[in-house]
Order: structure tokens, then sequence, then C-alpha cells
């Protein structure tokens, strides 16, 4: 028997929030190693071109997945059908529609790469779009059945490291040296699928009696596009400004920001350490009408990580100068931009938690919300590259001034989400709690007095006593009993009944 009580629904967040931070403590072991084989073998302008290509083709790849992350879960528990056709008619669409899309980018080829690539392999890239939606459809069922592990496994482990050591091992190969980055990414991506497929079909099995049904699929297909929508522009938040600065400015700066934006993206991946399970533990408590339930989820998941995520802001942006100075004395003029962004992510937790919610009580209106969100953070993002081009600034300050719009975006949209949430719930939803100001404050003053040290000590000795300085205070005034499940193993409800 399951534990469908509140306390049982918390345990399971936890359960799972645990396992993929976990995968996030690899995950970063893993990008440190990609981004600086990356800028320090290929340099910052290979690494401009590649990063815009890339983002485009998750932008892409994200459009075909057909919003299966979130909405497959939902069709799952009200299909009346084997779980494993259901998945595969999703599969399906998602393949015939990556296929589309690879053969549109083929044909624009400006699009992809307005700044040139770095060898004509490089369009083998394209190949990435349908194994990268069919990973995350399967990434999806595996989450349904609770199996986060996967997700760990294939993200975290698989992926990060395959790109980190075969753009190691291509560069000292004179065949593929130009082409590194683009087949080792390839490679990580085409391995990441297999490790998503291998658990998939163990626990789900080959499908039965299943065959293509166009018109049902085409319904599918429409049902999802508020779901498609929200993915994209929730993710697009994080691409957009590569896409305009790779439009506006040259492939350097693209180059900076885009080592920033890897380290500051690090935080927002502890968003996805809740989400595969907090998707089937809302629509559970939807079907029985409990929305004090799903208020409570949204208060303590959004705490988790917005706690989480200041902890690791403050660790990579007080020793911000010598963090970026991994990549090479280029990079550091886009310290400002990692500052704004890390700031970007944790002003960002209350609207992606707010969104797990809406995009299953208010799809039309969340993707109305979004799109302005987007546009907002699109024209303030060309508004400030112009003004930093116009007065002569550098390209640390074009890179700085796109990561302020990004900032100033997705604070307008935890406020505005949040509030249309509580309305919907009627019950508080916020995750904000002054203990979060209490400790970040003397951490950030360990943090500067590490600035003193050489650059080595600063990051070896700095970002330990930060993290512990921090990670005190918030443990000892701003976690309750309640928050300090996400840290213990084998939390049960106490009132739930022997299984």
């Amino acid at each position: 028997m399951s534990d469908t009580t509140p306390s049982g629904d918390i345990a399971a967040l936890a359960k799972g929030g645990r396992t993929n931070t976990f995968g996030f403590l690899l995950r970063l072991a893993a990008r440190i190693p990609f981004l600086f084989i990356g800028y320090r073998l290929y340099g910052v302008e290979e690494m401009g071109r590649f990063a815009f290509a890339l983002i485009l083709l998750e932008i892409v790849s994200l459009v075909c997945a057909l919003g299966e992350k979130r909405g497959l879960a939902q069709r799952i528990s009200e299909g009346t059908e084997r779980e494993t056709n259901i998945v595969f008619d999703g599969m399906l669409v998602s393949l015939v529609v990556s296929v589309a899309a690879a053969l549109a980018l083929l044909a624009v080829p400006d699009l992809m790469f307005p700044n040139g690539t770095n060898s004509p392999l490089d369009w083998w890239m394209l190949v990435t779009i349908p194994a990268f939606a069919l990973t995350e459809i399967l990434l999806a069922a595996q989450a349904y059945r609770f199996d986060i592990a996967t997700t760990v496994r294939a993200r975290a482990i698989v992926e990060p490291w395959t790109i980190s050591i075969a753009a190691g091992a291509f560069f000292f190969i004179p065949a593929t040296r130009d082409a590194g980055l683009a087949l080792a990414f390839i490679l990580s991506i085409y391995a990441g699928l297999v490790t998503a497929a291998w658990p998939f079909l163990k626990t789900y099995g080959l499908p039965q009696g299943w065959r293509p049904r166009p018109m049902a699929l085409l319904r599918l297909t429409g049902r999802t596009l508020p779901l498609v929508g929200a993915d994209v522009i929730e993710r697009g938040t994080r691409l957009l400004d590569i896409f305009i600065l790779g439009l506006f400015t040259s492939e350097t700066t693209v180059g900076i920001y885009y080592f920033a934006q890897q380290l500051a993206s690090l935080p927002q991946k502890l968003k996805t350490s809740f989400e595969p399970i907090l998707g089937p533990v809302i629509t559970k408590n939807l079907k029985t009408g409990n929305m004090s339930a799903i208020a409570a989820q949204v208060r303590q998941v959004g705490f988790w990580i917005i706690a989480v995520q200041l902890g690791i802001a403050l660790i990579i942006g007080v020793p911000g100068e010598a963090v970026m100075g991994l990549g090479g004395p280029e990079i550091v003029g886009g310290t400002g931009a990692l500052a704004f962004l890390l700031a970007a992510e944790v002003a960002a937790s209350m609207a992606v938690v707010s969104e797990g919610v809406l995009v299953y009580v208010a799809r039309k209106r969340n993707l109305a919300i979004s799109i302005g969100i987007i546009a907002l953070q699109a024209g303030l993002t060309i508004a400030l590259i112009m003004g930093a081009q116009s007065m002569g600034l550098g390209e640390g300050y074009q890179a700085g001034g796109a990561a302020f719009a990004l900032f100033a975006a997705l604070s307008v949209s935890s406020l505005v989400k949040a509030l249309v949430l509580k309305s919907i719930l009627k019950a508080p939803v916020s995750n904000w709690r002054w203990a979060l100001v209490y400790a970040a404050a003397p951490a950030v003053l360990v943090g500067y007095g590490a600035t003193f040290l050489p650059e080595w000590a600063e990051l070896l000795l700095g970002v330990p006593a930060i993290l512990a300085t921090y990670g005190y205070v918030v443990w000892t005034r701003g976690f309750g009993e309640e928050d300090r499940v996400l840290f213990r193993r084998n939390v049960a409800d106490p009132n739930a009944p022997p299984a």
C-alpha cells in the first residue's frame, strides 16, 4: 500500500529531491572539467559558436518532446490503456516532429551557425534532436514510477562525464580536433538515451496491441501545445539571452556569457530535483480536490529549492573572479554577468515551483504570463546590449546587460505566478523566509575575507568555509522539523497504516 497522506507526499518529495540533489553534485563535478577542457583547449570563440548551436538545438528538442516532461504523468493517470502504449504514443509523435525539425534547421544554415562552424562535422549535431526529445519522455515515464535514479544516471553522470572525456579525447586526435566539441556532444546525448531506455524497458516492457493511430496522435499533439509552450518558455528564458547575444555581438561575448551561464545554471538544476516527483503528487491531490495540500507542497518544495540555491549562489558568486578564472583570463570579464545570473536563479525559485502547479490548473493563463515574461526579457536584453555598445563598453558589460535582463524578467515572473497560484489555491504559497538573510550575511563576510587569499586558496578554503557558515545558520535558524525531512532517510508518516 502506498502512503497517500500529506506527510507521505512530503516524504516522497524529499526522497526524490535527495536523490536528484546528489545527482546535482555529480553534475557539478562533471561540468567544471568540460568547461576547463573546452575553454583551455578549444578556445573562447570556438566555445561561443558551439554554445549558440547547442542552445538552439535544446530549444528545438524541448518543442519536439511535446510537453511530455510534465504532461505524461497526467496522461497516464487519466488514461485507460496500458501505460507502455501511452508512452509509445508520445514517443512516436515526438520522433516524427523531431525529424521534421532537424530537416527544417538543415535548410536554414545561418540560423544555427550565424558566426560559422568550427568544422563541417558540426552539422551532425542535428541528429541529437530526436535523441534528446525521446530521452525526456523516457525519463518522465520513469519519474511517474518515482524512479529518479535513472534521471540522475542519465543527466548527471553519463551525459556530462561523456562530453567531458570525449571532448578531451577528440582534441588530441588530429582528424577530429576541430569537430571535437560537436562530436562529444552527440556522443553524450546518445549515451544518455541508452541510459534512459534500458531501465524503461525493464520497468514498462514493450507495448502490447499497440499501433499508430493518426487521429488520436493528432489530438495528443493539440492537447500538449500549452505544456510545450510552458516548457519551451521556461527553458527559453535561460537560453534566449545567448541567442540574442549571438545575433547582436561576437562569438567571444557568447563564449564569455556561456561560461558564466553554465556555472550559474547549476542551481537551476535543483528545480528538476523535485519536478519529476512534484508532478505525480500534484495530479493525485488535484483528483481529490485537496488544494490546501498542494499549497503546502509548493511552500515546502519552494523553500527547499531557494535555500539550497542561495547556498550554491554564494559559493560560486562570492569568489566569482577566481571561479571565472578557471576558463582563462579572457573569461574573468564576465564576473558581473555571473553575479546577475546567480541572483536570477534564486529569484526564479518561486516561479518554477508555481509553474509546476499552474501547468495543471491554469495552463493557458500560465502560458500567457510566460509569453509576457519572455517578451519582457527579450526587450530588456536587446536594449541593454545596444546601450552598452553605444557607450563603447566591452564584451563583459554586454554580457552583464543580458544577465541583468534575465534577473529582472525572472523576478517579475516569480511575483506574478505566485499571486495567480495563491488566488487559485486560496492559500499562501510563498517560499520566502527571513532566515535566508540571516544565513547569507555571515557567509558573505567569510567569503569576502577569503578573497584576500591566493586564488587557489580562495577556492579550496574559501568555498567550504562559505558553505559551512551558510549551512550552519540556515539549519539552526531556518529549518524546522518538516524542512529537515529533505536530509533524512527512511522517513515515513507516523500515522500511515503499515504497508
